[in-house]
């Protein structure tokens, strides 16, 4: 069955995906909706879009509106996506924590978990003695689906085929017989991140201690500037002074009514 979206469904799917994830959906995405919902309907065996709006709209804590969200968004990611961020974290910002020996991180879209994993290597890789340090990471995501993956620490091995081979023998696991072809990372990388699903549009945040670093990456290119601006503000209050934000290469704070100064591209600093 082939099906199409009157303006009207339209507007009620943009109207509440917007309201609910601040994900921005013009009239350029149409076609993209159509195609990856239609599948949905099919599965569903519903007659329309008004049907499936009817569905999801009223139980927006749901797995199906999650799905839905996993439908319309894009969940692709790597292990070192933007390398030069990492670098920045080794080379800049590690050794001005030798003292304290702590960190607080924030991978706040972190997806099939690839960012927070790839935080948790450089973290552990940038000190000599990781074992005496305080690393604690908060991985989010909207989507419940992914935060299953991602805690799985479970992955195919041609994922890190492009690593490095002794940085994958010190954090992965190989599967063997049945497991063959997949890779596992190791507890001591698990045990520093704790996966909990946050949605980026709520006013608060569940995060208690000030934090050293958030990375919200190829998030906001979803967004429009109002809704830019309110999380990055919401960002702000949330870190340390001398904090540090990472953004996507294709994003930026320019722009935007925020308090940040820029260190790097897509690197920002809280002021001390």
């Amino acid at each position: 069955m082939d099906y199409s979206i009157t303006p009207k469904e339209f507007e009620q799917f943009r109207a509440l995906i917007y309201q609910e994830c601040g994900i921005s959906l013009n009239e350029s995405k149409k076609t993209l909706l159509v195609s990856r919902l239609s599948k949905r309907l099919r599965t569903l065996e519903l007659d329309s879009f008004q049907e499936y709006y009817d569905m999801v709209s009223g139980q927006t804590e749901s797995d199906e509106f999650t799905l839905l969200l996993d439908l319309v968004s894009t969940n692709k990611t790597d292990f070192f996506r933007e390398p030069k961020h990492f670098d920045f974290l080794r080379e800049e910002i590690m050794p001005t924590l030798q003292s304290s020996r702590r960190i607080r991180v924030w991978s706040s879209a972190s997806s099939s978990g690839e960012e927070p994993y790839t935080i948790a290597m450089t973290l552990y890789d940038s000190v000599p003695d990781p074992d005496r340090w305080d690393f604690k990471i908060l991985a989010s995501d909207i989507s419940t689906r992914v935060l299953a993956r991602a805690a799985s620490g479970v992955y195919e091995d041609e994922r890190v085929r492009e690593l490095p081979p002794d940085l994958v023998s010190r954090h992965f696991l190989k599967g063997k017989g049945e497991r063959a072809g997949m890779i596992k990372v190791k507890p001591h990388l698990t045990q520093m991140v704790r996966y909990r699903r946050i949605n980026l549009m709520d006013e608060t945040f569940p995060i208690k201690a000030p934090l050293d670093l958030i990375f919200c990456r190829n998030v906001m290119i979803y967004f429009d500037r109002p809704t830019q601006a309110q999380l990055v503000n919401k960002f702000y209050r949330y870190l340390k002074p001398g904090g540090y934000l990472f953004i996507g290469h294709s994003e930026s704070l320019q722009r935007l009514d925020q308090p940040f100064k820029a260190i790097a591209p897509t690197i920002y600093q809280k002021e001390a």
